[in-house]
C-alpha cells in the first residue's frame, strides 16, 4: 500500500484509539488527563498555522493536533502533538520547534509533542538547540518508534493502541503473506479479548487490520474471516470485504454475459467498489469522530460523496 494511503490509516487508527494513546505514553493518565471532558481533534487548525508544510517535507495528513484537559483543578487546555514520520530527515528537529512555537503564538498554551517514527531508521537525536552570544533555546521533544517495544511485550499490555502500533511494526517488517495474517489474527484476538470496544468500533478496526496489514491472497484472507468470525460469535458469515468482492466478480460475470465478459467485470468490480466505499464510509460516520475530511481521505472518495451519505443517514 503506498505510503500515503498508509499514514492517513495510521492517523485514523490514532484518533480512534487516542484515550488509550495517552496511556501508552504517559503513565499514570487517570492521574494527569480529565479524560471525562473528550477530546477536540484540530486538524483544520493544524493546516491553518502550516500552510506551507509539504513544501518541508511534512505531511498534513499524517499529523494530528489534540485538545485535551488536564487534572489540574484548573481545568487547564493543553495541546497534544503527533508526528507520524517514516524517518527523521535533515533538519526534522527544527521542524518539531517551528511546530511548538507556532502553536504556542497562536494559543499561549502548554504543549507536550510526541514523535512517532515508523521507518526503520531510529532518530538520532530529539531536541532542537540553537545559541548565539549569551542568547540560547533548547526544545526538546518525546519520541517513540515502533519496534521499541517487542510483540509479545505489546501485546501483554492489554491496550488498543499498542496494537496498532504493532500492526505498524508488522508493516514495517514486510513479513510474508501468512505470517502477516496470523499476525493480523493475534492482534484481533487480542483486541476482542481485551473488552474495551463494542461490536461496532471492533468491525472499524478490523477494517483497518485488513487494509493496513494487506494480503492479496484470497483463500488467506476467507480463512482470516472465517476465523474472525468464530471469535465474534458469527455463524456461517463472510467478511464485508470479501463479500463485497464476491458481489462484484458475479455481478461481472453476470453482466459479461450480456455484453462481453471484460466489460461486464468492470462495471462489477465498479459497482462492488462503491458498494465496499459506501458501507465503510457509512461505518466510520456512526462509529467514528472523524471529520468529513478524514473520512474521505481515509476512503479515497470525495468530500461530496461522504456528504452526500451522511444525509442519508439522519
Amino acid at each position: 500500500m503506498p505510503r500515503k494511503k498508509n499514514d492517513i490509516l495510521l492517523k485514523a487508527a490514532f484518533e480512534e484509539t487516542f484515550q488509550y494513546l495517552l496511556y501508552f505514553f504517559f503513565p499514570g493518565a487517570d492521574n494527569i488527563f480529565d479524560l471525562g471532558k473528550g477530546f477536540t481533534f484540530m486538524d483544520k487548525e493544524l493546516r491553518e498555522l502550516f500552510p506551507d508544510l509539504e513544501k518541508n517535507g511534512g505531511t498534513r495528513e499524517a499529523d494530528m493536533l489534540v485538545k485535551v484537559w488536564l487534572l489540574d483543578g484548573t481545568e487547564k487546555c493543553i495541546l497534544v502533538h503527533i508526528e507520524i514520520q517514516a524517518d527523521a530527515k535533515d533538519g526534522f528537529p527544527k521542524r518539531m520547534f517551528r511546530y511548538f512555537y507556532r502553536i504556542y503564538d497562536r494559543y499561549e498554551t502548554g504543549i507536550t509533542a510526541i514523535a512517532v517514527f515508523t521507518g526503520k531508521n531510529r532518530p538520532p537525536v530529539s531536541q532542537f538547540s540553537e545559541a548565539l552570544l549569551g542568547t540560547s533555546v533548547l526544545y526538546e521533544y518525546n519520541y517513540y518508534h515502533v519496534l521499541d517495544h517487542s510483540e509479545t511485550a505489546l501485546i501483554a499490555m492489554n491496550n488498543p493502541f499498542a496494537l496498532v502500533v504493532l500492526a505498524a511494526q508488522k508493516a514495517l517488517l514486510k513479513i510474508p503473506q501468512q505470517e502477516l495474517s496470523d499476525t493480523r489474527l493475534a492482534i484481533a484476538k487480542a483486541l476482542i479479548g481485551s473488552k474495551k470496544y463494542s461490536n461496532q468500533k471492533i468491525e472499524v478496526f478490523l477494517y483497518f487490520l485488513k487494509n493496513f496489514l494487506y494480503v492479496e491472497n484470497r483463500e488467506i484472507n476467507i480463512n482470516f474471516d472465517k476465523q474472525i468470525d468464530f471469535l465474534t460469535g458469527k455463524v456461517n458469515a463472510m467478511g464485508i470485504v470479501e463479500t463485497i468482492k464476491m458481489i462484484a466478480e458475479e455481478e461481472g460475470l453476470e453482466k459479461g454475459r450480456e455484453e462481453g465478459m471484460e466489460k461486464g467485470m468492470e462495471k462489477g468490480m465498479e459497482k462492488g467498489q462503491r458498494l465496499r466505499d459506501i458501507q465503510f464510509v457509512e461505518s466510520l460516520l456512526g462509529n467514528t469522530d472523524f471529520s468529513i475530511a478524514t473520512i474521505a481521505s481515509l476512503v479515497n472518495v470525495t468530500e461530496a460523496f461522504v456528504r452526500k451519505i451522511q444525509e442519508g443517514l439522519k
